[in-house]
């Protein structure tokens, strides 16, 4: 069986409510932080919010079909692991599904095989483990600051801050998203950002994150 982890994020994009219900009940039994949506419309916002780790996303759905919605998730995302569910088989489902770079292509209903993929997936992942600088590293998978093996202690918006830098590394992550992503339901205010960033680079090498006037933040990697 798969060991119950706290910290990944799992989004289920089903348009039935049974088959949706079936879904969650089942990944309840691995997972605690587990997204919802009926549509492709509505994931692909919940997508840019929470930023899942894993996907499980069912084809046949109004308005975006699943394949189009894991389309343009992966004109920005290679890393988020990506399930996608159907009723049938389809040749030509099945070969779109190979070029978007799927974890598993499945007849319902989800298994716990596919789940265990996905999972090994991540932990294999490269950029996991970020180097910010010679002895200070941050763990993608675990959301976890380490100086010289020991745990940098971190406010909860200040780890998702960083990993939202991080998920979008050298380039500029706009105001807006950083307040969906950070402040979730709340209101970001300029004050609360500038304390936000203060704090976190007596935390981190100051020089890493820089700030462009009217757009946003970024973090540059270069080891």
């Amino acid at each position: 069986m798969l060991s119950y982890n706290e910290n990944l994020k799992i989004l289920v994009v089903e348009d039935e409510d049974i088959a949706r219900e079936n879904c969650v009940e089942f990944l309840e039994e691995y997972f605690k932080n587990i997204y919802e949506a009926t549509n492709a419309l509505d994931a692909l916002k919940l997508y840019e919010k929470i930023k899942p780790h894993i996907i499980i996303s069912d084809i046949q759905m109004p308005k975006l079909n699943g394949l189009e919605f894991i389309s343009k998730v992966r004109e920005k995302d290679d890393n988020t692991q990506i399930i996608i569910l159907t009723a049938f088989c389809d040749k030509e489902y099945l070969l779109t599904a190979v070029e978007l770079q799927l974890v598993k292509y499945l007849i319902k209903p989800i298994n716990e095989k596919a789940l265990k993929s996905a999972c090994e997936n991540l932990n294999k992942e490269e950029s996991n483990i970020i180097p910010l600088d010679n002895n200070l590293k941050f763990d993608m998978y675990n959301l976890t600051l380490v100086q010289d093996d020991d745990i940098v202690k971190l406010r909860t918006k200040e780890i998702d801050f960083l990993y939202l830098l991080l998920l979008n590394k050298n380039r500029y992550v706009k105001y807006q998203e950083i307040e969906n992503f950070v402040w979730s339901d709340e209101v970001m205010t300029k004050d609360a950002l500038k304390t936000l960033v203060k704090n976190l680079k007596k935390k981190i090498p100051k020089e890493l994150i820089s700030n462009l006037t009217g757009t946003g933040y970024k973090i540059d990697i270069r080891l």
